[in-house]
């Protein structure tokens, strides 16, 4: 079996410079492994310039060039397993479209605050909150389009750590069918995770690093109090709990896709900033 480590630091689908540095950093607090090549998504690092929004999606030709070049890359190293360091979101959506095209019984976890069902209709732009809808084959069509797979069915589909929805995504989650529950109170049960599993021969892991709460791990969008987003909420999930989590999926079931997204150190980006401002370091 092999395995690639996909680093795809996109940002411009979360419009958010820090998932770049972030995306950058974490390949290095992945635990070691050379048996585990690094394939490299080609995205261009922040300029600094203002993006449009076109047709419903800010940067969208950005956007779409980071799942054509790493379809591309996916494509050459030809691997049977892939761990996806992001970059937001988005950056599932070409690995999880490959392998599903490997692997037909197959299921998506999504350990998620949110359940990024988003259309370009429902005044949020960015392409993040679109990619578990574009899988699906209901979101975005030019997302969707670029798939090369058939979609995923609603039934392959088990949220863990969701919170609360806006309307519009309530709505469309009824509309096609996902099941769910809302986790404020109380998280998915193992068993529910292990009926799940049972059901496939394979699992894909998205992880969003937001489904933590910001008031036990800092490096995530909501521990940010100058951001608003769509004015969704954090998670709920503590790191031993995720752990429990992570270690009922990948013991009961054989997994051959797992993302780790929207890391979002912010202290350290501003550090790294401040430093590149000093002279001796540059020169």
């Amino acid at each position: 079996m092999k395995t690639i480590r996909l680093l795809y630091p996109d940002y411009v689908s979360g419009g958010l410079e820090t998932y770049y540095f972030g995306a950058n950093l974490l390949q290095y607090i992945l635990p070691a492994n050379l048996n585990q090549p690094l394939i490299k998504v080609d995205v261009l690092p922040p300029d600094g310039k203002e993006k449009a929004v076109t047709n419903g999606i800010w940067a969208e030709e950005e956007v779409l060039a980071g799942i054509q070049n790493a379809q591309k890359k996916i494509e050459e190293a030809k691997p049977d397993r892939i761990i996806t360091i992001g970059g937001n979101c988005m950056v599932s959506l070409a690995p999880f479209d490959y392998l599903h095209g490997l692997y037909k019984n197959i299921g998506i976890i999504w350990i998620d605050a949110h359940p990024d069902v988003s259309t370009i209709n429902n005044g949020y732009p960015n392409a993040h909150a679109m990619v578990l809808g574009s899988l699906l084959g209901y979101g975005a069509e030019q997302l969707s389009s670029k798939m090369k797979n058939k979609k995923f069915k609603s039934d392959e589909i088990l949220y863990v750590g969701l919170q609360g929805l806006h309307d519009y995504q309530e709505k469309f989650l009824k509309d096609v069918g996902v099941k769910y529950k809302i986790q404020d109170k109380e998280f998915v049960s193992d068993e529910e995770i292990k009926n799940f599993i049972s059901r496939f021969d394979h699992i894909l892991i998205h992880f969003d690093i937001d489904v933590l709460d910001e008031h036990f791990f800092h490096s995530t969008y909501f521990a940010n109090p100058e951001l608003v987003g769509d004015g969704s909420g954090g998670g709920k999930m503590k790191m031993d709990k995720l752990a429990e989590v992570l270690n009922v999926i990948t013991s009961n079931s054989d997994v051959v896709g797992f993302t780790i997204s929207e890391y979002l150190p912010f202290d350290e980006h501003k550090l790294h900033k401040m430093l590149s401002g000093i002279k001796l370091f540059t020169e």
